[in-house]
């Protein structure tokens, strides 16, 4: 039965296989997009597949997304477009007028948190786009929701994992060791992580955090290590840059806790990590993240950009009788849905009903 299946999936990738136009940058940037899972899974699964672009520069980055619609288009029958706000909008733009020139159809798959508000001051352009499109995608119910003004069919496609790779560890006695998963940027509030350990210090002298993720270079690990300093937690407070993504659950497992600090999301992936390795999540209330997960069930929420909440959140994990069992066994069952078993055979569906 798995070689008749799989040979049908060969068959329908011969008849011009996929084309994925988003982010590939992790070798150089530190942060894998979905883009760069969809392409290692659909190539195991036996389709052809092409993908642009590694590309640093954003003006080569776009260039290089143009050409290779242009270039390759005899070697693909469908394309997948990554849709964020702001100039990177204007790059999906010019991609599907591209598409459209090579008369390919293709899909997009919204991203960021940003993308509703966005949208508001460009209802003319985000509603024509979506209408362009065989199919558009969203990774979560927030997006969904807010986006369906411009579109009333748009298809719910969570972010997946491959849980093989999570050793899960269910969190009962939790310890104050807090790990932070993101790009360090303003947009994630790193600081903020900064604030929570200083103060659980006060009542906690063996909480430690983990900072784990690449510069994005706007001054926000300057000001978090100088804050770090200023607050005499820095012998607390680890800075581990990047690391790569199939050491990603090692790294969570150094922690019990894990702290979301971003002020705008969508639906992180590193909470989904978090979770699945089983660390209870303290994560700030805002954008997508309720429709993602549950306060007091999966996860605990505080105000954005709330240090004294947070704080709270996690002294309540680590003395709370229950709550972080309860909290982290709900989170692995959660997440579980989200295994790429479960999510790629309705890309695969999606691209060959779109498929030219």
């Amino acid at each position: 039965m798995h070689q008749e299946q799989r040979r049908t999936k060969i068959s329908n990738a011969s008849r011009g296989g996929v084309l994925l136009v988003g982010n590939f940058l992790s070798p150089t940037k530190g942060t894998r997009s979905l883009c760069e899972d969809l392409a290692q899974w659909f190539k195991a699964e036996g389709w052809s597949v092409i993908t642009t672009s590694s590309r640093v520069g954003r003006g080569t980055r776009l260039l290089d997304f143009l050409l290779t619609v242009w270039r390759c288009r005899n070697r693909y029958g469908v394309a997948l477009v990554d849709v964020y706000s702001g100039p990177a909008f204007v790059w999906a733009e010019l991609v599907c007028w591209a598409l459209r020139v090579v008369r390919k159809p293709y899909i997009l798959t919204l991203r960021g948190g940003s993308l509703p508000t966005f949208s508001k001051g460009a209802d003319r352009r985000v509603r024509n786009l979506f209408q362009s499109a065989s199919a558009v995608t969203a990774p979560s119910r927030y997006l969904l929701e807010q986006m369906q003004p411009y579109r009333k069919d748009i298809i719910l496609l969570p972010n997946p994992l491959d849980l093989s790779k999570y050793s899960f560890s269910l969190r009962r006695h939790p310890a104050p060791s807090l790990v932070w998963l993101r790009a360090l940027h303003n947009i994630y509030n790193p600081s903020l992580a900064v604030r929570v350990v200083a103060l659980l210090s006060e009542d906690f002298p063996d909480v430690r955090l983990s900072m784990i993720g690449p510069d994005k270079g706007d001054g926000s690990l300057e000001s978090a290590r100088d804050l770090a300093v200023q607050l005499g937690v820095s012998d607390r407070t680890t800075f581990t840059g990047p690391v790569p993504k199939d050491s990603i659950a090692h790294w969570l497992n150094q922690g019990d806790i894990f702290l979301n600090t971003t002020r705008v999301d969508n639906t992180p992936v590193s909470v989904l990590e978090a979770m699945a390795c089983g660390l209870c999540v303290v994560s700030t209330n805002v954008g997508g993240i309720p429709y993602l997960i549950e306060n007091e069930c999966d996860a605990l929420f505080v105000a954005d950009d709330d240090h004294i909440a947070m704080a709270k959140a996690v002294q309540r994990l680590v003395t709370e009788d229950g709550l972080a069992e309860r909290l982290s066994k709900n989170a692995r069952k959660k997440i579980e849905s989200f295994d790429w078993s479960n999510i790629l055979p309705k890309w695969e569906k999606l691209f060959r009903e779109s498929h030219v």
